[in-house]
């Protein structure tokens, strides 16, 4: 398994945070996503062979948070 952490923008309160967590659970290949408020971030435990990062980005953008580099 690999780690790898994501810094999140637009997040403003739990709910953000658990919205963030259940897009990034839901990736196939996905085994566990902690996601923080303070200090904006996911850090996700994935399968490098069924998931990549543009996949995990495209999942937070897509629920209308955005991913710095």
């Amino acid at each position: 398994m690999n780690e790898i952490t994501l810094p999140v923008t637009g997040m403003t309160c739990g709910g953000c945070v658990n919205s963030v967590h259940k897009v990034l659970t839901a990736l196939p290949g996905v085994q566990s996503a902690e996601v923080t408020l303070t200090p904006g971030q996911a850090r996700v435990v994935y399968d490098a062979a069924r998931v990549d990062r543009p996949a995990m980005v495209q999942a937070v953008v897509d629920a209308g948070f955005g991913v710095s580099d």
